[in-house]
């Protein structure tokens, strides 16, 4: 699993909403985000990564959505746990044919 975010997912609202709101008393999207990630505690990296995913999010804005990286996610570890337990499946027949084909030697 992840690490926790440090922030709460209200925090997280806020902030992109703070840059949509305010967007247009700055020259640029990014002034803005250089204006407000300051007074929120965060970098401003990490909230232009926060508006950029709410963009996804609203169709804004070519990527996976939140929804679907989970969905990804879940899908990857899903696929991770099945290779292992094919991969443990493989050697346990293998160990048990080796067996048999000791048995009948003898």
């Amino acid at each position: 699993m992840g690490r926790p975010s440090r922030y709460a997912p209200e925090v997280r609202e806020r902030a992109v909403r703070m840059v949509q709101e305010h967007g247009a008393e700055h020259p640029s999207q990014w002034a803005a985000i250089e204006a407000i990630a300051p007074k929120l505690g965060c970098t401003s990296e990490t909230l232009r990564r926060w508006v950029r995913q709410a963009e996804r999010d609203v169709g804004a804005r070519p990527g996976l959505t939140t929804e679907e990286r989970q969905r990804l996610k879940e899908l990857e570890r899903e696929n991770r746990e099945l290779k292992r337990a094919n991969e443990i499946l493989r050697k346990a027949s293998a160990y048990f044919a080796q067996a048999e084909l000791d048995r009948r030697a003898k």
